[in-house]
């Protein structure tokens, strides 16, 4: 599915090797043999996979080798309805952690590489096994058995993959969060899952500094009574200059580990419990921006497969490759990482910032340790950008195949940044799904060109659409996610949601028995391509003109005056809406009504007219999650007098107080809210900048012009 003239697609930045047979084309094969038909092309591929989803996910069953003890007696009901969230692979038995640990060799399986150390450190796949095993065999000493929860606070390190895997093996349920989490944003989402036991540290280093992490850890532990066991993992200090004393229930990890060795100080064999192919594996959580997170449970054959999907199929894996995702323990994709251990490929795990000693901090362990796949936030690419780090004139580089993007869209100008200043002949491959499905709805192709700002195409077993509000299915305009065919990485529940009625809210209230995401999107019908446009809650419709904030994102932060934008609707009384955005300026750059008009302008001439944002405001910040998501919603709501009284999520929970009583935003839109908001209380907010009267830009000169 090419374009035939360039003046109808975007630019083409890269074309698949023709002499290259990939693993997909492999599969490919295998599919036309075993249901004797041709498929040729990609698309043809996808259709099938969507049209009869039952053998395309019994064919990938086969294709990957799943390791298990019994087989399936039925792939899924295809009677059933997304919505009614059928069981797969009914029947069958398996265990994660064997799939993950299938192989026993001196191969390396894991870098762990860290912010303030000189040294990789370096563990085969028969290490690792054989740590598993110690690790397991400690949980089992205590009592954890199947379907207990086990959590980390911990950062992205060795410990954590292991810990995991351990767990895993049991058939007890992993949860993990990050050390940036303050106090109230993890017992957010611990308390509501009753863990066991904890692993955690005693210390970060960050941005050039260290970070005590025992204060939290305490406050944490006494919000978890149902804790009966706290590792701490001496980190950055030496074992003899940490005191956990007081911290109930604790021990340090090498007595931990100690603690489940045999009389004779051997460690029992790695067993691994045999379980449903639904047997929950992790528990994640939504956001957290708008209220308490909701817990989604995801399944061990879920989760597995999917993911040997994404990295086989559409990632072309093999062991020959090394692979990094720069990612925290609280981000999906450091679960996704996770899973290419069952590929054979070496995973690098980094802990640390990616500016720090120096912005080329990755660009040199792909040189170092031959990294083949770097997997970033889109926003690291557009930041190394703007501050002119071209590793193609500084590194060489040579092992490096495919780049990968989430957390946000990646705009046109960072696909021009990755093919002129990091690589020309590599994959850019930008990818979308979230965490309610601990995978991707669409991403990387090796089989597919790329085109300049858009996600090569729909993964295989997706059945993705691009809805309007009538339900209908629309190309080349804005639309609603949507997936109408079941999928195995669906959640299998909610934890604690009695009847299933927040799982039901969350995906199909919108359509009847359809999955909608939650995410704004085009579909080029042209390139089979797709435009992610921001979350859908926080979609743009001034005048009747429906659009996503990240049309004006790429416009918008081309501007090497404007470090950062934040684009959120408002609402009066009379349901009216306008479109506010908040400019943040690089340091020492005034804010004036020359960057407005030239912004304005930006925005009419690559978009349209109705675009243009009524009022444009300096910001001095903006909010982001942990994970490095822009937070629109709850700017909206504040900017509305509404609450948001669940900040643990966010890295910068105080910028919310900079939108509250904007004088500019006052007046007859002061009090339009968002349905169902509750009542607006007062909080201090941190000085603002005032701006003069031409800061606000009213576009009714030419709102409705072409």
């Amino acid at each position: 599915m090419e374009c035939a003239q360039d003046n109808v697609c975007p630019k083409v930045m890269w074309r698949p090797d023709p002499k290259m047979t990939t693993r997909q084309d492999a599969f490919r094969r295998s599919v036309n043999e075993t249901h004797k038909i041709q498929i040729e092309s990609y698309h043809d591929l996808w259709q099938w996979s969507v049209d009869k989803y039952s053998d395309f996910w019994e064919a990938c069953w086969k294709f990957f080798d799943i390791i298990h003890s019994q087989p399936y007696e039925q792939v899924v009901d295809t009677s059933k309805g997304i919505d009614a969230i059928p069981e797969w692979f009914h029947g069958s038995r398996l265990n994660y952690a064997e799939n993950m640990l299938r192989y026993d060799d001196d191969r390396v399986a894991i870098f762990a590489a860290a912010e303030g150390k000189d040294n990789v450190e370096r563990v085969t796949f028969h290490e690792l096994k054989q740590k598993v095993a110690q690790y397991a065999a400690a949980m089992k000493e205590m009592g954890i058995k199947s379907g207990d929860r086990v959590v980390g606070y911990i950062p992205n390190c060795e410990v954590a993959i292991t810990a995991m895997l351990a767990v895993a093996s049991i058939g007890a349920v992993w949860s993990s969060t990050s050390p940036d989490f303050g106090v109230t944003g993890v017992l957010d989402r611990f308390k509501q899952i009753q863990p066991k036991l904890i692993f955690s540290v005693d210390a970060v280093v960050y941005n050039g500094k260290t970070h005590d992490h025992l204060a939290k850890l305490r406050q944490v532990v006494l919000g978890l009574p149902e804790l009966e066991k706290v590792v701490v993992i001496p980190y950055v200090k030496n074992k003899g200059d940490i005191d956990v004393a007081d911290i109930k229930n604790s021990t340090f990890l090498g007595d931990f580990l100690a603690s489940g060795k045999q009389s004779d100080g051997s460690v029992p064999p790695l067993t691994y419990e045999q379980l449903p192919f639904n047997h929950p594996l992790y528990i994640m959580y939504s956001s957290g921006t708008t209220g308490v997170p909701k817990c989604m449970v995801h399944s061990a054959g879920g989760t597995l497969m999917q993911h040997l999907k994404e990295h086989i199929l559409h990632g072309n894996m093999t062991r020959d490759d090394v692979i990094i995702y720069y990612t925290t323990t609280g981000w999906m994709m450091w679960n996704w990482l996770a899973t290419a251990l069952a590929v054979g490929a070496a995973i690098v795990l980094y802990d640390g910032s990616p500016l720090v000693p120096s912005p080329n901090v990755l660009w040199d362990l792909v040189d170092k340790l031959g990294i083949t796949i770097l997997g970033t936030g889109a926003k690291w690419l557009q930041v190394l950008n703007d501050k002119k780090v071209y590793p193609k004139e500084t590194h060489k580089l040579d092992s490096l195949q495919c780049i990968l993007s989430t957390g946000s869209p990646l705009t046109p100008s960072s696909y021009d940044y990755v093919y002129t200043k990091v690589k020309e002949n590599l994959l850019l491959g930008s990818i979308s799904g979230g965490t309610d499905i601990v995978s991707c709805f669409m991403g990387q192709n090796w089989n597919l060109p790329v085109y300049r700002g858009e996600i090569q195409g729909r993964n295989l077993g997706m059945a993705i659409e691009s809805w309007n509000d009538e339900g209908k299915h629309v190309y080349g305009e804005s639309g609603e996610l949507v997936c109408t065919k079941p999928f195995p990485c669906m959640p299998t529940h909610f934890w604690n949601d009695k009847d299933g009625v927040k799982y039901k809210k969350a995906y199909f209230s919108k359509y009847n028995g359809v999955w909608a995401h939650g995410d704004f999107c085009t579909i080029n019908s042209k390139t089979g391509g797709i435009l992610m446009q921001g979350r859908s809650d926080g979609t743009l419709n001034p005048s009747g003109v429906r659009f996503g904030s990240a049309d004006i994102y790429n416009v918008v932060e081309d501007f090497k005056e404007i470090q950062d934008s934040l684009c959120v609707p408002q609402r009066n009384v009379h349901s009216e809406e306008r479109v506010i955005l908040f400019l943040k300026m690089v340091p020492d750059v005034e804010f004036s009504k020359e960057v407005v008009q030239r912004v304005r302008q930006a925005i009419r001439r690559e978009l349209s007219a109705r675009h243009v944002p009524e009022v444009m405001l300096e910001t001095k910040d903006i909010p982001y999650t942990i994970n490095g998501k822009k937070v629109e919603v709850a700017v909206r709501n504040v900017i509305a007098g509404q609450e948001v009284t669940h900040r643990g999520a966010f890295a910068n929970p105080e910028s919310l107080d900079l939108y509250k009583d904007i004088p500019e935003l006052q007046g007859h839109w002061k009090s339009g809210k968002a349905p169902g908001s509750p009542a607006a209380v007062t909080v201090q907010p941190f000085k603002k900048q005032k701006l003069d009267s031409g800061a606000s830009n009213t576009a009714s000169d030419d709102g409705q012009k072409n």
